[in-house]
């Protein structure tokens, strides 16, 4: 009897999935590879599933803490090419059915196509999708199912009630705004954790949270909203009640971390499992039953994709709908008349940026009579159009985010703001180098380095990365005249950055003078395909260098 008293759950957990089902680089054409020699994708993890549910038994349960069906050109191509209905289903959706997922939480990338697109994924889950804290503005109730009680049973023995929270992230207000303002909000996950784990704890035995916020509290929202950006940690220590949390979002990887409640003083299991399916958490709960289950003990560890081979079952399944992918992204639209690579864009002019930027400012100027600037970031440092024939692939690779354009009005002295907020990108040095590009790079995402151009005339500026933030921007000149503090520009500019996303100055508040909802990667497509040839010779709309003390700095990189 005392067999059928004592009982290891296992629960395994994905995260930021980003629309990988195989392992495959759609923007390269073969397999996926990256420094680390990581594999990704959905019909790996179904191996590592399977493997473990021999392993274990087959009562165990499969969470995902979100950002699912955005990131490839797979998770494009059913949200805008050929979108998803009822009778097609979503390969994501697909796949993780066939897997036999228990539950996820909603990430905020889930909103980057709007409620329709999102809503109609929703239906084809066999699963929930779960958010306690996205708010139906008119009711002010949850607007997805906030959590879900799961039963595992037992032969002959007393059956485990697994409480199953999502949460998701409360910048979906800023980032997502063009989709939700109006329509949901977004409060804080300890907020909404404190009303509903109480609850969830009177139904369950196990109390799980499936979060889609980091580990490590911090924001990029500024004072913009309210509630922190990444919290899990901090709901962790604040939230009673809670057994572990399945974090998502900041694309880190945690085995196992352990943090302390200070209500209760008991430990608090967490784990990330990186990002793209490049890993799989694997939670162990020890549970004893005396009147109910007590929790005795916890653990966690993380597999590698890398280390076994598709599921025959997933790519029979879904390898139609992936072919259909690989066979839009390769169409040819065009010819480039040099490379271009983005792979130095982060320390120097290059063609590949100025030609975003081109493109972005042709927009904007059909809707003003200003002086046209644009402004964008080197998402993608490993993106290359190629001398030649030009496909979408080529193109597609260059901006890899599924961002709109806006245009905003801004003066010359909010513009030097702004450019000194994007120099934060760089470390601060003492001379010229020779660098590593680690030794001149600060703890600032790519995206979150804004490049200047002037469409009708150059936009000319230096970064000193001598001069402490704030003081680097040097010798900001538009069509060779230093630009005064009350000059006024048209910027281009995304959807992410103008909604405040990063936290730059002016952005969010800018007079908007264009938004249609372009789409800024298909601009750039339909843009070769008007034109026939790519010249990079074509865009010289800009002139920025890194500087020390007014000397060139060297940095020396090996992508």
């Amino acid at each position: 009897m005392s067999g059928l008293r004592t009982f290891t759950l296992t629960v395994m957990g994905t995260t930021d999935l980003h629309g990988n089902l195989f392992n495959w680089d759609y923007y390269r054409d073969r397999e996926f590879d990256d420094f680390a020699h990581n594999d990704v994708g959905l019909a790996k993890i179904s191996t590592l599933v399977s493997q473990v549910r021999a392993e274990v038994g087959q009562r165990t349960l499969l969470l995902d803490a979100g950002d699912t069906i955005q990131g490839t050109p797979l998770a494009y191509y059913y949200a805008r090419v050929e979108p998803i209905t009822r009778a097609h289903v979503h390969p994501m959706a697909a796949a993780m059915n066939a897997i036999g997922y228990t539950a996820a939480a909603l990430g905020n990338h889930e909103f980057n196509y709007g409620l329709p697109v999102l809503r109609t994924f929703e239906r084809q889950l066999e699963f929930p999708l779960l958010a306690a804290n996205a708010l139906d503005v008119a009711t002010g109730l949850p607007a997805f199912q906030p959590y879900v009680v799961k039963t595992v049973w037992r032969p002959g023995g007393p059956p485990v009630r697994v409480g199953i929270l999502g949460l998701t992230n409360p910048g979906i207000a800023v980032w997502d705004r063009a989709h939700v303002e109006g329509v949901m909000t977004f409060p804080g996950l300890v907020e909404q954790a404190l009303h509903w784990v109480p609850e969830i704890r009177r139904e369950s035995d196990l109390v799980v949270v499936v979060a889609h916020s980091g580990a490590d509290l911090s924001s990029s929202l500024g004072d913009q909203v309210p509630f922190p950006e990444n919290c899990a940690e901090l709901l962790a220590e604040t939230v009673p009640g809670i057994d572990a949390i399945l974090v998502g979002h900041a694309h880190v990887e945690i085995p196992e971390r352990f943090v302390v409640n200070k209500v209760t003083g008991r430990p608090v299991l967490l784990t990330e499992p990186l990002f793209y399916g490049k890993r799989l958490s694997v939670m162990e709960f020890d549970l004893r039953y005396t009147s109910r289950w007590e929790l005795e003990g916890s653990r966690s560890s993380v597999l590698s994709t890398a280390s076994v081979e598709e599921d025959p079952r997933i790519v029979r399944l879904l390898s139609h709908d992936h072919a259909k992918v690989v066979s839009y992204v390769n169409a040819h639209i065009g010819t480039c008349a040099a490379p271009m690579s983005a792979s130095r864009s982060r320390f120097e002019d290059t063609p590949a940026l100025r030609f975003i930027n081109h493109v972005q400012a042709l927009e904007i100027a059909q809707s003003t009579s200003l002086p046209v600037l644009s402004l964008c970031a080197p998402f993608n440092r490993a993106a290359a159009i190629p001398g030649g024939e030009v496909s979408i692939r080529d193109v597609a690779g260059l901006y890899i985010y599924d961002n709109t354009l806006v245009g905003v009005r801004l003066t010359g002295a909010q513009l030097r703001d702004f450019l000194e907020e994007s120099a934060r990108y760089f470390a601060q040095v003492s001379g010229p180098g020779p660098f590593t590009a680690a030794e001149v790079s600060a703890d600032v995402p790519d995206y979150n380095f804004d490049i200047a151009y002037g469409l009708s005339a150059p936009l000319t500026y230096s970064i000193d990365i001598a001069e402490p933030v704030g003081s680097r921007i040097a010798g900001l000149r538009y069509d060779g005249e230093p630009v005064a503090d009350t000059a006024e520009f048209a910027v281009a500019v995304n959807n992410y950055r103008q909604a405040g996303g990063g936290d730059f100055p002016h952005i969010a508040s800018a007079p908007v003078l264009h938004n249609q909802q372009q789409e800024i990667r298909q601009l750039l497509i339909e843009w070769v395909k008007a034109a026939g040839v790519l010249d990079p010779a074509d865009f010289a709309g800009s002139d920025w260098c890194l500087v020390a003390s007014g000397e060139p700095v060297v940095v020396t990189t090996n992508e």
